[in-house]
């Protein structure tokens, strides 16, 4: 394909010379009095660097990068410096057909930005085919879209850290917080207006002062890495609020950040560091915004599409595991790099604690495409000395064959137990035979994790998360309601279960309902702090935030999602519901498994958890089999705590009166939670062993006393 001719706007050309340069590290780096830059593309015919003025649309020269590596396109550019924009413009054969889809006249995103000068946006610009022709991706379109393409910004990664350490909380002393940098700050109260929405927002007094009050160690962010508003959404006036589809590996999204977005979100680091908290940060590694054969070509796919995404049979096609268009090739060596060199990158520059892997059934797909937990990726990251040391927590699914891989994933990792979830829904919506599972999970899946030798906390267990229903939500819809998005209602799960207490939506003229409601988000939270595992609470469930039954709510940058700060206040006494219940927790180790409890004898996982009937007597065979038996106790204890933990449970109807487990001698039971009231009961309310508890329906209680070893 003939090259484009030298691009030069009303800016002056500058005519940098250019040398060398060195193959590593990729991207461009500050070095001495210019810039170093290296592409990988072991299928192009050469490589050129577009350099733009300050005011982002203005090409000044085109760079020839002069030398080539092991598929490294590398080249010095002399007189450079920080805040100097700049695309690519790959050349190579124009073969769809063959999975080729070089377009120089597509300026491309560097796949190693560091920080990038604006929003992307879908455009038809983006193109690299015509879209209205008959071959549709055959054809070719050579419109240039320079001067409106996004540009990477060189970045100088100095940055005062100061005393900066790494909280390094335990896993199973940790608790999960999963917030929108945007919606969890915008109109907060105490967080000043021109920093509602950004990372500075989150780096507030107030939104720490919130975070600190709660007690949560850890927040775990929607993405942030550098995303895409796709056009179905901007020809609807939506945006990609979640943030789910990721162009830009190693560069802060920049609509959270102001002029600097990189350094704002450092210092958001160090001001959540210095406050106790952990950064997670959910990431997107398994695909990419250009989609499918007709997405657009935004970076990798006008680099080296065959190198980078995993393509069908007829390479004209992309592998789609995702449900996006297209799949990130984790077994390709510089796939791989890519990733790997971007998780690198945000731990050491930019001090971030762990991640959450969206999708990470994909990223641990062989060759093959087969799920493997040896697979590349697993294998570099257990040997790496930097990401083996960080929280892994991975989303364990994807849509190609065998993608529900939860429990398979290896000895470190910790996972989003969906089927939590899905039990501790159906056992306080009092499904029959949902016993079972319920327990099951209350214990920290040890049916699933233990036989593998993975620890209690390689559950993070949850109730509800962004996707799908609030907490108040599912208590107050049966069906999903999601007409704001503009697709009929038809997206979104439609099998949520969720139970409305009687009414679909609001009922603020039934009190009843209402106090139903409530108590069922108690029992839900209750249930959640008191199980094995570690917990995640979903931002503004802790007063009981709505979105109106929209459970689908990753297009509406609105009042939709935006947490209502106002709730906060109306439901003060849920807020003070959920702060003891996270205190209680720390206080209580029996609940904080760090390891199974082992028989030697048989080797297998003995239980620090022991299960009875409402009379007070050892669970049956035939009571674990009945599917109307949803009145249970569950007794926590350790020989190395000095504290057990007795839960009773009435996911019924019906009001139940329960015998406490018969002991000698006989411990004197004191009741900490009764979730018929946000109010914690008095201390000075006790019951001896044998002794009898009464619960109304559809509530729990949580009582403490000294264990038999500590007596």
């Amino acid at each position: 394909m003939p090259r484009h001719p030298l691009i030069v706007g009303t800016g002056r050309a500058r005519h940098q010379s250019v040398s060398d340069g060195k193959p590593w590290p990729l991207g461009a780096t500050l070095a001495g009095e210019g810039v170093n830059f290296a592409v990988y593309s072991g299928t192009a015919t050469a490589v050129e660097i577009c350099l733009f003025a300050d005011d982002g649309h203005t090409e000044l020269e085109r760079l020839e990068l002069p030398c080539l590596t092991h598929g490294v396109w590398h080249g010095y550019v002399s007189g450079l410096r920080a805040g100097q924009l700049y695309g690519l413009r790959v050349h190579g054969p124009h073969d769809p057909a063959g999975g080729l889809r070089f377009n120089p006249a597509k300026l491309l995103l560097d796949p190693y930005a560091l920080c990038i000068d604006r929003t992307v946006r879908g455009d038809t610009g983006q193109f690299g085919y015509q879209t209205d022709h008959e071959d549709e991706d055959l054809s070719l379109d050579d419109t240039d879209n320079g001067a409106e393409a996004p540009k990477a910004r060189v970045v100088c990664t100095r940055f005062d850290w100061g005393d900066d350490q790494p909280p390094r909380r335990p896993p199973q002393d940790t608790v999960y917080y999963e917030l929108h940098v945007r919606g969890f700050t915008q109109g907060m109260p105490g967080v000043p207006a021109e920093l509602q929405g950004t990372y500075a927002g989150l780096a507030s007094p107030a939104a720490i002062a919130h975070l600190q009050s709660l007690g949560v160690t850890s927040v775990e962010l929607l993405p942030v890495q550098a995303f895409i508003d796709d056009n179905h959404l901007i020809d609807k006036g939506l945006s990609n609020y979640w943030g789910y589809n990721t162009v830009a590996f190693l560069a802060p999204e920049p609509r959270y950040g102001g002029a600097n977005p990189v350094e704002e979100f450092k210092g958001m680091v160090k001001a959540l560091h210095a406050a106790g908290l952990e950064v997670i940060l959910d990431v997107v590694y398994n695909h990419t915004g250009e989609g499918n054969h007709l997405g657009p070509t935004l970076s990798l796919k006008g680099i080296d599409n065959r190198t980078y995404y995993r393509l069908e049979e007829q390479p004209r096609f992309f592998t789609d595991f995702t449900g996006t268009g297209n799949t990130i090739d984790t077994s390709s060596p510089p796939a791989l790099r890519l990733v790997l060199d971007s998780l690198r990158y945000w731990v050491l520059e930019m001090h971030v604690d762990g991640f959450r892997f969206d999708l990470a059934t994909a990223l641990g797909r062989d060759a093959s495409g087969r799920f493997d937990h040896r697979s590349p990726f697993f294998c570099a990251i257990a040997q790496d000395p930097v990401l083996s040391t960080v929280k892994l927590i991975a989303e364990p699914w994807d849509l190609g064959p065998n993608g529900y891989q939860v429990g398979g994933f290896p000895c470190g990792w910790q996972e989003w137990n969906g089927r939590y979830r899905d039990a501790m829904r159906d056992y306080w919506r009092n499904t029959d035979s949902s016993l079972p599972a319920f327990a099951a999970c209350l214990c920290g899946s040890a049916d699933m994790l233990a036989p593998q030798r993975r620890a209690p906390w390689s559950s993070v267990n949850f109730i509800t998360v962004h996707d799908g229903f609030t907490l108040n939500d599912l208590v107050s819809y049966n069906d999903r309601h999601n007409e704001a998005n503009g697709e009929d209602n038809q997206d979104g799960e439609s099998h949520n279960r969720s139970w409305n207490c009687g009414v679909e939506g609001p009922a603020p003229d039934q009190p009843e309902v209402t106090e139903l409601r409530e108590r069922q988000m108690r029992n839900y939270l209750t249930s959640l702090f008191c199980s094995h595992g570690v917990p995640l609470l979903l931002a503004g469930d802790e007063f009981a935030r709505t979105q109106g039954g929209n459970n689908n709510g990753y297009c509406q940058d609105n009042a939709i999602s935006w947490v209502d700060w106002s709730l906060a206040e109306k439901n003060a006494a849920q807020l003070g519901f959920v702060r003891a219940l996270v205190s209680l927790r720390k206080e209580l180790g029996v609940l904080r498994l760090k390891s199974w409890s082992w028989d030697t004898a048989d080797d297998q996982p003995g239980s620090a958890v022991h299960w009875f009937s409402v009379w007070g007597l050892p669970m049956t065979d035939p009571e674990w089999e009945d599917p109307q038996v949803r009145c249970v106790a569950a007794l926590f204890e350790s020989e190395t705590e000095p504290q057990a933990v007795l839960l009773l449970l009435n996911a019924t109807s019906e009001e139940s009166l329960f015998t406490l487990p018969h002991e000698e001698p006989a411990r004197r039971w004191i009741a900490r939670v009764d979730t018929r009231s946000a109010s914690m009961p008095p201390d000075d309310e006790a019951v001896m062993s044998g002794e009898h508890f009464n619960l109304i329906p559809h509530s729990m209680a949580v009582l403490t006393a000294t264990t038999q070893e500590h007596t």
